[in-house]
């Protein structure tokens, strides 16, 4: 039986006069309140806020809490997101009273134990990624991305040289040529083959003395390592650019290649993917860059520096970009990132892109027989299936979507649809290390299942979630982001 108290809204519980807390009497002289605060800052009645017990406010957010899925309730296999289990000694780690009691404005001689983690957080992942530059500031992925953009930006006005443009393949992430925009450049999209790589002839064609940045997934978006690596950054370097390598797969290569080795001039890392943290509601997050030596002036400052025996901040550089961040940055996701790798150490993060890539794999292989994978039947740590065969044998619209909510109905996340766009009804799924081989197959039989039942039933999914399917574009395009009481004739507010 559905618990409707779980979906009601707060005001909707709210009664007049019931309190979650007392206040203890005032014990400074009142005062009228026009005298403390100016009148037309004076609201003309109070706010109608909820008016509930404290027991109703605890049950409230708990039934709530029971409607989501989570990476520590349900199996998230959502591509390109990397939605794996976070440890949850991390989370300990990263609570400890000397970690989240420090100050970000406190001197660096109070502050040394924090300044060597992250300056050995520093150094690891300078090794992971074989760049040796780094800056722990950005915020996220993509404001990694947009830092480093402007590094390169930065980089080639001190060279004198006016290079506007970003190359970016037609599978890359949204936020790829969003952040070359928003650096002040021009993105120009280079084609993919049918096999998903990168297409050589028209990167070549498009590659003048104008190119500043290559950007690039590498393992790509498909699932697959681009093999043509070494030759696309000996083109884009033959002609003064710059190879930008989006992290945002690096699951899937930790500890058995690294982007500086294979070319990439500068990287961003995604902590809450590769290394495990909080991911999701708009944050916390973090997004390391590492660059070159040479791009070394160039990073957002501050960084922490060691002469072996002491750790300070640098906060400044003369051709800095400047900061990008508030204080250091993200500091509690970082000492996450750093426990992680630090539990797993070397060859532990080696093991963890195997069994990634060995758990893509299998599951590759129990679904491709009845949702065809068209580029290949081997990928990295994610593929990329397509749900085109349910238009012709179900007249299906938009099979990919009505699979994804049918899912919800048997407990699982729905995998990321409709991206990338070069393929068409896409469904990318991604299963991370964490899962075992029973979840796997669970997985494959349920949606195996899906697809063999009728049209209608998958049309009109889900049929045991409380919403079933909101007006997605409406609400993207006219967001209703508070709730409004409403009113009777008399004006006054009702819940």
């Amino acid at each position: 039986m559905r618990n409707r108290q779980a979906t009601q809204l707060i005001f909707e519980l709210s009664r007049p006069g019931r309190r979650a807390v007392r206040l203890p009497e005032c014990d400074v002289p009142e005062q009228p309140l026009e005298e403390l605060v100016p009148s037309r800052h004076l609201a003309g009645e109070p706010p109608p806020l909820p008016e509930v017990t404290e027991p109703e406010v605890v049950r409230h957010f708990t039934n709530l809490s029971t409607l989501n899925m989570s990476v520590d309730t349900h199996f998230y296999p959502l591509g390109s997101c990397t939605m794996k289990y976070n440890p949850k000694r991390n989370e300990a780690m990263a609570s400890l009273p000397g970690i989240v009691d420090l100050h970000p404005y406190q001197p660096d001689e109070t502050a040394q134990g924090m300044l060597a983690l992250l300056f050995a957080l520093q150094e690891m992942l300078a090794e992971i990624s074989g760049l040796p530059a780094v800056s722990l500031q950005p915020a996220a992925g993509a404001h990694g991305e947009l830092t480093a953009l402007m590094v390169a930006a930065a980089h080639f006005r001190n060279r004198g040289e006016e290079r506007p443009r970003v190359l970016v393949p037609d599978s890359a992430h949204g936020t790829n040529p969003a952040s070359a925009k928003m650096a002040g450049m021009q993105a120009i999209t280079v084609r993919s083959t049918s096999d998903g790589f990168v297409d050589l002839e028209d990167l070549e064609e498009k590659l003048d003395e104008r190119v500043a940045v290559f950007m690039m997934t590498n393992p790509n978006t498909l699932g697959r390592f681009d093999g043509q690596i070494v030759r696309i950054a000996e083109l884009v370097h033959e002609r003064g650019g710059l190879i930008y390598l989006d992290g945002a797969n690096m699951n899937a290569i930790l500890g058995k290649t690294r982007p500086g080795d294979f070319g990439a001039d500068m990287m961003h890392f995604n902590p809450h993917k590769t290394f495990s943290g909080p991911h999701g509601g708009g944050g916390p997050g973090a997004g390391p860059i590492c660059v070159t030596r040479e791009l070394d002036p160039y990073l957002p400052r501050p960084i922490v520096r060691s002469d072996g025996e002491r750790y300070w901040l640098e906060h400044s550089s003369e051709r800095s970009i400047g900061r990008v961040r508030s204080f250091f940055g993200n500091v509690g996701v970082l000492v996450r990132a750093y426990c992680y790798i630090l539990s797993y150490g070397g060859e532990g993060l080696r093991r963890v892109a195997e069994h990634a890539v060995l758990n893509a794999n299998y599951l590759l292989s129990r679904v491709k027989h009845f949702l065809p994978v068209p580029q290949g039947d081997r990928c990295m740590h994610e593929f990329v299936a397509s749900a085109t065969p349910l238009k012709q044998q179900k007249g299906l619209k938009q099979p990919a979507m009505d699979v994804a909510k049918r899912l919800l109905d048997f407990g699982f996340h729905a995998p990321t649809v409709y991206f990338p766009l070069t393929v068409p009804e896409a469904m990318m799924i991604e299963p991370t290390e964490t899962e075992s081989r029973e979840t796997l197959d669970a997985f494959a039989q349920t949606l195996f299942r899906i697809t063999d039942e009728p049209a209608e039933l998958l049309r009109e999914a889900p049929h045991t979630t409380w919403i079933s399917r909101p007006d997605e574009v409406r609400a993207a395009r006219q967001p209703v982001l508070k709730w409004e009481p409403t009113r009777d004739a008399t004006g006054d507010a009702q819940r």
